[in-house]
């Protein structure tokens, strides 16, 4: 049996500093965790203080309380680093607690790479405003100005007299003192371990099996649930008929609140009998759009607002007096997120409290959908945050939650809801439709004169969260997204090229609703617009019988882009030239093609080569090699840079060739892997990264950026290849053929 010492931050502070956060994990955790977590209390932080972001124990151990989590990205260790500089501790002094509701500072999801960027630049700001306090402390005691001071390691000295972090952190008052947001940071110069390549303090375990992942979490005494879904996405339950599941041995009750139905039972194996025994009447439903109708059927949806992100000259005006003019449409799918686990929860809702185990990577968010759920004030549900499968945006984490959520309140003991693939498939929110129009012009000295982007795009009311599927069932109206629904925002990012454009016109059409209920997927927007732009920048460039890599140049007046740019090409060692290739004859042809971005238009430089090979008979296309080019700052740990670099290239590979959402007119019917494949490891391209470290600028975003680069890099690798373009993804061997063979 495990002992768990569960104390508020209060608490904790009286006892000295000392830190003893912890749960109990394995069959053997006791049932009294809930009611003892509750005891804890959960009312809000007061986070304007230093002693809510981090405690040092009596041995100058150090806990920072991080409201953003590690989701297989490795921000907990370049979180370590950059604490552990700014404190003066070693790097293995340090630990985090990550998303506990209860206990960390809501510094909002962990998304749009803002984790370093934002989220740890304030824990910087509190590791820097603890220091200074320690140092105020130790000139107290040592009797000498707090300047003349010297700090390592945690141990603060001056004249031979020494004095440690543990000591002074003894009594609990020393870091209760103001976060002050102006405080001085480190620069360069001083750091230790940030810009270096630490071996990431979450592996090990991984790799052993000794990590506990959200689906390997087990309560004592929980029970598992199962949701049955409805027959079409907004169908009406009508009957519910669980005679043959009351049968299988194991089940405990069938749990019906409006069209949420699911089932409970003893154990994993009869929840998924019983779901599959409950007999649901269910009417019909068949609103969906024709897949092959869904890009004009975007078009057709009603306008709700149209916003400009950017104008400027008279486009229409350089339209007509341009030497050339070109137009084109860009369309990218229906995806799903594809997480290889599937989304799983335990929750306990009991006594006027909510215990939830989640892998959300938005706990906070989560908590306060919950308890709107619920009828509760989000002080009542305490969230414990533990990683699960992947999801770079919003996937099925909070869908899962709030099923188990429901089930516990209806059994009145804990319930762990693992969802299953068609679950996580067919029923998690999806990136939607996109579709742009592009018109562009050319003077007679091949310059672009002019550039109009438009776009459609769901309805957005503000930045915040997708609509919890559980609840949409419990009220009845789940399924595509409506008018006053929340949408991703941000999804007009990069709606606007980054060149030099005399004549620039980006129009954002908010549409009121879309096919499905909509989330972010990594790079949300600045992907897909993107795509768009660089694929139509390569297609001026074509028209103007100039070489790709240079033609961006002459358009670009952004000297730290083009640094970027010159790195890329230099290390892919490209030849300057018009494209397509000269030859293009063959079965199978080889091409290569540039891309670049300046990721939201304002931080984050990329660009990408990508060599391809296409099999004209047979339309398939493979990457063979990509290069990438990247600039976001300073670093903090290049080998967990040059991992979020792979796999974003690898990902957003895969959603460019193979993936797309497949449906009929009532639901998704893309359930497995077959339906919806994914990129094998032999697909896999080399990658090639040059990293520019700038280490007197800030620290900006590395987990998005490349995604944006990929698509229109590929796209324009099988232009020069076969010279054809490809504007609508994905490029499957069937889309490509047809390409082709037109």
């Amino acid at each position: 049996m495990t002992t768990t010492l569960h104390l508020s931050r209060r608490q904790l502070l009286k006892t000295g500093g000392a830190l003893l956060v912890g749960f109990p994990l394995g069959a053997a955790a006791p049932l009294a965790l809930a009611d003892s977590a509750h005891a804890a209390g959960g009312q809000p932080k007061n986070f304007k203080t230093t002693q809510a972001w981090l405690a040092i124990d009596g041995d100058g151990r150090v806990t920072v309380y991080s409201g953003h989590v590690e989701l297989g990205t490795g921000v907990e260790t370049a979180l370590t680093q950059m604490s552990a500089d700014e404190l003066d501790v070693p790097f293995n002094a340090i630990r985090i607690v990550q998303g506990d509701t209860w206990l960390t500072p809501d510094q909002g999801p962990t998304w749009g790479s803002l984790t370093v960027q934002v989220a740890g630049q304030q824990i910087r700001k509190a590791a820097a405003c603890a220091r200074r306090a320690l140092l105020d402390a130790a000139s107290r005691k040592l009797g000498a100005p707090a300047t003349s001071l010297a700090v390592a390691d945690g141990v603060i000295s001056h004249d031979g007299k020494h004095i440690a972090y543990g000591q002074l952190a003894r009594g609990g008052r020393v870091l209760d003192v103001p976060f002050d947001d102006a405080v001085p940071l480190k620069q360069a110069g001083a750091f230790k371990v940030v810009g270096k390549p630490v071996a990431r303090v979450d592996i090990p375990a991984k790799v052993t099996g000794e990590f506990t992942y959200m689906q390997d979490f087990r309560l004592r005494g929980m029970l598992h649930g199962r949701v049955i879904r409805p027959a079409g996405m907004q169908a009406r339950l009508l009957s519910v008929d669980d005679s043959a599941a009351r049968r299988i041995p194991g089940f405990v009750r069938t749990v019906v609140k409006g069209n949420f139905v699911g089932v409970v039972a003893k154990t994993e194996w009869s929840a998924i009998r019983a779901m599959g025994a409950v007999k649901c009447k269910w009417s019909d439903w068949a609103g969906l759009p024709a897949m092959d109708d869904v890009y004009e059927a975007v078009k057709r949806t009603p306008v709700k607002q149209t916003q400009t992100p950017k104008k400027e000259g008279d486009v229409d005006h350089a339209l007509a007096a341009a030497a050339k003019t070109l137009r084109a449409t860009y369309e990218y799918p229906v995806q799903t997120h594809g997480s290889i686990g599937p989304s799983c929860s335990v929750a306990d809702v009991r006594r006027g409290y909510a215990t939830i185990w989640s892998a959300s990577q938005s706990t906070h968010w989560t908590q306060r959908q919950i308890a709107a759920m619920l009828g509760m004030k989000p002080e009542q549900v305490r969230i414990f945050y533990l990683e699960g499968a992947g999801c770079y945006g919003r996937n099925g984490h909070e869908d899962a939650t709030a099923d188990a959520v429901l089930l516990s309140q209806a059994i009145g003991r804990p319930v762990r809801v693992q969802w299953m693939r068609a679950d996580e498939h067919g029923w998690d929110p999806k990136a939607p439709p996109y579709v742009a129009d592009l018109r562009g012009g050319l003077d007679e000295h091949g310059n672009v004169v002019a550039w109009d982007f438009v776009t459609w795009l769901p309805y957005s009311v503000g930045m915040t969260d997708v609509p919890l599927l559980a609840r949409s069932l419990e009220d009845g109206d789940a399924g595509v997204q409506k008018v006053g629904n929340m949408m991703p925002g941000n999804m007009q990012s990069d709606a606007f090229p980054p060149y030099a454009v005399p004549n620039v016109l980006s129009t954002i059409q908010r549409v009121e609703t879309t096919p499905f209920r909509p989330s972010w997927l990594r790079g949300p927007g600045r992907m897909q617009n993107t795509y768009a732009n660089e694929c139509f920048m390569d297609e001026l460039a074509a028209s103007a019988h100039a070489d790709p890599v240079a033609f961006r140049l002459k358009h670009l007046k952004d000297e730290r882009g083009a640094a970027c740019i010159d790195a890329c090409a230099k290390k892919a060692g490209w030849d300057a030239r018009p494209s397509p290739r000269q030859n293009i004859s063959g079965d199978k042809v080889t091409g290569r093609g540039f891309t670049y971005v300046f990721y939201d238009n304002k931080r984050t430089y990329v660009s990408a080569v990508c060599d391809v090979e296409v099999d004209r008979a047979s339309g398939h296309v493979r990457a063979t090699r990509f290069v990438i080019a990247h600039d976001c700052g300073l670093i903090i740990n290049p080998d967990g840079l040059k991992a979020q670099i792979e796999g974003s290239v690898v990902q957003t590979l895969s959603r460019t060739l193979l993936e797309e959402v497949k449906w009929n007119a009532s639901h998704v019917t893309s359930l497995d892997w077959e339906s919806y494949p994914i990129l094998t490891f032999p697909e896999v391209p080399k990658i090639e990264i040059v990293l520019i470290d700038r280490p007197d600028q800030p620290a900006w975003g590395a987990g998005e950026p490349t995604c944006a680069v990929i698509p229109s890099a590929l796209a324009n690798a099988i232009f020069d290849a076969t010279g054809v373009r490809l504007r609508r993804a994905p490029f499957t061997p069937q889309r490509v053929k047809q390409a082709l063979n037109a």
